[in-house]
């Protein structure tokens, strides 16, 4: 079947990622910061993006004392140097997760009722936006699917 919901992600991909980032920005000349590198550690972890107050308040959960003005700061260095995807996923709210070097990547399906975000896979999808892009001429160097609905819980419970 060519369609999955993401349910877990192999934490090797992750902490891989991590030891990447983290050796990427060394060999470019940044310091080692405490903040920045527990930014890239708990993302490393992680199945699908967080915004930048869940990685504050998971990081203090850790007993990391972390501010949240340098979670901002690392969010967007990570972000433009190409190491983080910065998602929109509406409400005025922005979630990050990791950028693979591999290309391994995932959309989001999001419940407008609830909130709930889940990442998704779909191999037939993937086929079909590399078809657009030969189609148009574009090189596309990245993309994100969001699908905007109501989730399982929520989709009985709405009225039209």
């Amino acid at each position: 079947m060519g369609g999955a919901i993401v349910k877990a992600m192999d934490r090797s991909h992750g902490s891989e990622w991590a030891e990447q980032t983290l050796a990427s920005l060394q060999k470019r000349g940044h310091r080692d910061g405490g903040a920045r590198r527990a930014v890239i550690q708990l993302l490393g972890e992680q199945v699908c993006c967080l915004t930048a107050q869940e990685i504050f308040d998971r990081l203090r959960e850790q007993g990391r004392q972390v501010g949240i003005a340098s979670v901002y700061r690392a969010l967007e260095q990570l972000s433009r140097d190409g190491y983080l995807q910065r998602i929109e996923l509406g409400a005025d709210s922005a979630r990050f997760e990791p950028i693979h070097p591999d290309g391994k990547h995932h959309h989001h399906l999001v419940c407008d009722e609830c909130g709930k975000i889940e990442a998704f896979a779909d191999d037939e999808l993937e086929r079909a936006l590399s078809k657009l892009e030969r189609r148009t001429g574009y090189a596309v160097e990245g993309h994100d699917v969001i699908l905007h609905g109501a989730c399982s819980d929520c989709a009985p419970t709405r009225t039209n």
